[in-house]
């Protein structure tokens, strides 16, 4: 598996981008996935002459319900054999839950839960067919609490770090692994939209999309369940879980309310 395909989605910016680099510069064949079909084939060609490895690319909307299963059959149809499934793409509105109109709502839900559950189904059976293949799900640190003004999004990572979670265990003994990943803030577009200044937790540097990259790619091949990225989040985190619950969701709402 050190040399196995890396299907990578959401792989034109930010933190998809960056793993995208880190596979290829482990020696993955890679396969691209993005909405733009000219970004992809421009990130590919730079990959595969910076790295030597080669890059494929699909163009997919992964907020269309049938995106998932093209996505799969163009792999098929052009012999692409998947090792491992990077679910990286993901989107993110802040605001009051109803202040953000339904249609952003449910689309946030086809990509960060819908699009991920529907690939890993259908990439996992040619991988229980060889009896090898990992799953590396990106998730968040927002997947540990309820979190005012992103409630749909820390819900969504809240699935996919449970349901990875408990793939891991389904999957033990079988040659596959389910790893689920959870930066905090990351230098991304994500967290810095236009006119809004960048999320950030006091005390907690946001992290760089390298830094996220290279310790998820490294919980990956080592097969681990799940990893926090970077040391003040995981003590962040830690600190929060031995809190009650109602004080725990009395801590987010009050650094809600004061912007931080």
């Amino acid at each position: 598996m050190s040399g196995g395909t890396a299907l990578v989605t959401g792989a034109s910016a930010g933190i998809g981008l960056a793993l995208a680099e880190e596979f290829a510069a482990n020696g993955h064949p890679l396969v691209l996935v993005a909405r733009s079909a000219d970004r992809l084939k421009q990130i590919a060609a730079e990959l595969a002459e910076r790295h030597g490895v080669a890059c494929d690319w699909i163009a997919a909307d992964l907020s269309q319900p049938q995106a998932p299963q093209e996505l799969f059959d163009a792999c098929q149809r052009r012999g692409l054999s998947v090792d491992i499934l990077v679910n990286n793409a993901g989107v993110l509105w802040e605001g009051d839950f109803d202040a953000i109109a339904l249609e952003k709502q449910l689309s946030l839900l086809q990509v960060n839960v819908a699009a991920p559950t529907a690939l890993a189904h259908l990439f996992l059976q040619p991988m229980l067919a060889r009896g090898a293949g990992r799953i590396l799900n990106i998730a968040s640190t927002s997947a540990f609490n309820p979190v005012p003004s992103l409630a749909s999004y820390a819900a969504s990572k809240a699935y996919l770090m449970s349901w990875s979670e408990a793939l891991a265990l389904e999957l033990r003994g079988r040659g596959i692994s389910v790893t689920a990943v959870c930066p905090g803030f990351t230098e991304t577009a994500m967290i810095a939209q236009e006119g809004r200044k960048p999320m950030t937790l006091p005390l907690v540097p946001n992290l760089s999309p390298q830094q996220v990259a290279r310790e998820s790619y490294e919980a990956c091949m080592a097969g681990k369940p799940l990893r926090v990225n970077g040391l003040m989040n995981r003590l962040a985190i830690e600190g929060m879980r031995h809190q009650p619950l109602w004080l725990r969701r009395e801590l987010v709402a009050l650094m809600e309310k004061w912007g931080i």
